[in-house]
């Protein structure tokens, strides 16, 4: 399996302003806050063909804007010092790996005072089919994605593995149907 089939792939080093478990179950560092720099339309051109595909050399991308392959590779990390780029994914097809079912769970703490927040990040990272791990705020202290072969296999997994996290309380699933990956506001 995997580490990550919601298909994160990224240079940990390119990371800025976040805290919180990787797929692997590693606790990131506190990042920075992005660097405010100013972006023309070439830039945003850039940004949006790179959340297309961000395996496109500088040299293609140079080609479509009408830059030189130097000048688009220093436009492009520019932006990841900046901070505007933080890294690039892959995209795994997780059902054609054989997942066939991705849950999305919502984990309830059931004693917050007898179990420390980093034993249940520990423990819920040791978990190969859980993707990501989100502290929340709101019903759930944690919002997690599990990916699963299929429904029997998710139940297994919940049983024995989530539920005896320390401290799991109420759990809640949702089932993903399916998935729309949108580029966002500047795509």
């Amino acid at each position: 399996l995997p580490t990550d089939l919601s298909g994160s792939y990224s240079d940990p080093a390119t990371h800025r302003g976040y805290r919180g478990l990787d797929a692997g179950g590693a606790d990131q560092v506190g990042r920075e806050a992005a660097i405010m720099i100013d972006i023309d339309d070439i830039d945003r051109s850039l940004i949006r063909a790179l959340v297309r595909d961000a395996g496109q050399s500088a040299s293609a991308l140079g080609r479509r804007f009408g830059l030189s392959q130097p000048a688009t590779w220093r436009r492009i990390k520019r932006l990841e010092e900046a901070g505007i780029i933080r890294g690039r994914r892959l995209r795994l097809n997780a059902e054609a790996l054989g997942f066939g079912v991705t849950v999305f769970l919502g984990v309830k703490l059931a004693t917050k005072g007898r179990v420390s927040l980093e034993d249940f990040e520990r423990a819920v990272a040791a978990i190969p089919e859980v993707q990501t791990v989100e502290h929340v705020l709101g019903l759930y202290d944690y919002r997690l994605r599990v990916v699963a072969r299929d429904l029997p296999d998710f139940e297994r997994v919940l049983r024995r593995r989530i539920m005896m996290l320390p401290g799991a309380g109420a759990v809640e699933a949702n089932v993903l149907l399916s998935e729309e990956r949108r580029p966002g506001p500047i795509g």
